[in-house]
């Protein structure tokens, strides 16, 4: 059975004070929670002190974004030596606003997935559709291209999550139906079994992302390919995090 997680991308908020109170408020209230695991992404300035606000607790923690050199003249950049230095643990790379913000390329990201799974971090590989693709019909060429121009054999499965996010549903309010949300992870499902093997692509976890609530956390992941959430604006209320997290225990229970 695959271990379904739940991570929080807090993205470019909080101070130092307002995080050491929302990781108070999710460690207090995991309780008994079993059966999933729990990532934080903070950005990368509270890596280390939200490394010790998690000290002795099963909640785990990754960066947003990683360079795929060692080290060098890259002002403004964090090596992945670097990050694991602070106890980083994973790193979320591809996420659609570095694509389309900042213009990374599957390309560029090809580097990046290397350096992170090379340098002992586990990589939380995003993909995803924008909404002029979905309405085209492309959603699954883009996938695939994201997928087959960044993964291989010399990526690791064991340090690999994936996450589908659709760009269309990312801090918009819309959320993919859950049928929709499984069509895709379904299709993904497959990709990740020809571009590895069966069983691999079988064991792989897939998270869903892109406007996931306590609302709608429970439908999404009763999905039988979705094992998670990325999570965006609810992961930075303690509330609605540790909803999410529930769902996802509560989905784990009945599996098991």
């Amino acid at each position: 059975m695959r271990t379904p997680m739940i991570a929080g991308n807090w993205k470019m908020h909080k101070t130092l004070a307002e995080a050491r109170e929302l990781v108070t408020g999710i460690r207090e209230g995991m309780g008994e929670m079993t059966g999933v695991e729990v990532l934080i992404c903070p950005p990368v300035y509270l890596l280390f002190p939200m490394a010790k606000a998690i000290a002795g607790t099963p909640i785990l923690m990754g960066a947003q974004n990683a360079h795929e050199e060692a080290q060098g003249a890259f002002t403004g950049e964090t090596s992945v030596a670097m990050l694991k230095d602070t106890g980083a643990t994973h790193v979320i790379l591809g996420h659609s606003e570095r694509r389309h913000v900042f213009g990374e390329t599957n390309a560029t990201l090809a580097k990046k997935v290397r350096a992170a799974v090379s340098g002992g971090l586990c990589a939380v590989y995003c993909v995803g559709e924008t909404l002029e693709e979905r309405e085209s019909g492309r959603t699954q060429a883009v996938v695939e291209a994201q997928l087959r121009a960044v993964l291989g054999a010399d990526v690791p499965a064991e340090r690999l999550v994936i996450a589908y996010e659709p760009v269309w549903a990312i801090g918009t309010g819309k959320t993919a139906t859950p049928d929709q949300a499984q069509e895709v992870h379904t299709f993904v499902r497959g990709l990740l079994g020809s571009i590895y093997d069966g069983p691999t692509g079988d064991g792989l976890r897939i998270l869903y992302g892109g406007s996931v609530k306590p609302a709608n956390s429970g439908d999404l992941l009763s999905q039988p390919d979705i094992d998670g959430a990325l999570v965006g604006g609810a992961c930075l209320v303690a509330a609605d995090f540790l909803a999410i997290i529930g769902a996802g225990a509560s989905q784990a229970a009945a599996a098991s």
